[in-house]
């Protein structure tokens, strides 16, 4: 039998006016509750999903319309692959204007057993416009990027995002398991360049988790972190740390806010890492030890002893980043790419 997931550190002491800044440079998970409860789609989303719906449709926009996930009702939810051959997707999508699609999952509130419906990462202050007027957090200097996460009953698989999140549950419950970044090898996840909404997920279905398969998944659940969140609470998911996100009633609403703790010109890592497949993988065993040092002494290691012994003006790529170099460090690279 798994073990079962450690209860999620919570704290109840916060200001959702003034985020202090631990917060907004987390290094571990909290649940925050009660965090946004005070907001109007909290109080709406706690009283029913009638209300819920009926406070979103006040604010929603047709245009342009949303990306639609529908999943039959055999897939339990789940947003994944169709089967173990990883080349195909167990939901299809469809454009439809958000109000349509509220009216759909209104149509199906009171029944139990309906198809996944689900629009996800939509973007608040597009397509619902004065909705942060009333419902928001604060951040201070802070720009998050804030998005709604609208469906019924939904799974999604465990993935990583590169931001620091706070997601708010703001109708429904929302059960979320988190596991450390550490974790990636206990959890089987799947392709990198084919994924079901952009990030690389376990294969593991968490409903079911297939031991025989998978059983290295039984020690990832010995570091997990699980909560079953109601309207108004919040979890902080730091960057990097794998969340699996179940909607557990017929309609459900999460608002999260993304950030980075890094300069807006710096790039993802995914596209070091893609690099690295296509040039450092494949090499014979001594050379690819080699290039790890290389690494360890350009990267993970660098500090300012690195390019001391270089004259200031002739450092280039190895003096310290700012957006102009990151430019023409993009440049360079595409140069060379391009060659």
């Amino acid at each position: 039998m798994l073990s079962t997931a450690e209860p999620i550190e919570e704290r109840a002491d916060i200001d959702p006016t003034a985020l202090p800044e631990e917060l907004l440079r987390p290094t571990r998970p909290y649940v925050l509750r009660g965090l946004a409860a005070h907001w109007p789609m909290a109080r709406a989303g706690a009283a029913s999903g009638r209300e819920a719906i009926a406070y979103l449709r006040s604010f929603a926009r047709g245009t342009p319309p949303v990306n639609a996930m529908m999943a039959p009702q055999d897939a339990g939810g789940r947003i994944a692959y169709v089967d173990d051959a990883l080349l195909g997707f167990g939901f299809r999508q469809e454009q439809a204007p958000l109000p349509a699609v509220l009216d759909a999952l209104a149509r199906n509130l009171d029944t139990p057993d309906t198809p996944t419906l689900y629009v996800g990462s939509v973007s608040i202050d597009t397509w619902l416009p004065g909705f942060r007027e009333r419902n928001d957090l604060g951040f201070g200097a802070l720009q998050p990027l804030a998005s709604i996460w609208i469906g019924n009953r939904s799974r999604i698989p465990a993935h990583q995002d590169l931001p620091d999140n706070i997601a708010c549950v703001v109708a429904g419950r929302r059960r979320v398991t988190l596991f450390p970044p550490d974790q990636l090898r206990n959890l089987y996840i799947g392709p990198l360049d084919r994924t079901p909404a952009g990030q690389a997920i376990s294969l593991v279905d968490f409903a079911s988790p297939d031991l025989e398969r998978y059983p290295r998944f039984a020690e990832a659940m010995r570091h997990a972190h699980s909560a079953v969140l109601e309207p108004g609470d919040a979890v902080l998911i730091p960057s990097m740390w794998w969340h699996h996100m179940e909607g557990l009633e017929s309609f459900n609403v999460l608002v999260n806010y993304w950030w980075r703790q890094s300069p807006a010109w710096m790039d993802t890592p995914m596209n070091a890492l893609l690099m690295a497949l296509l040039s450092v993988r494949d090499l014979p065993p001594e050379q690819r030890e080699t290039w790890r040092e290389i690494f360890r002494h350009y990267v993970f290691d660098a500090d300012a002893d690195t390019a001391a012994h270089i004259p200031e003006a002739a450092r280039g790529v190895l003096a310290p980043l700012d957006a102009d170099r990151a430019r023409g460090l993009r440049a360079y690279l595409l140069q060379r790419l391009n060659r």
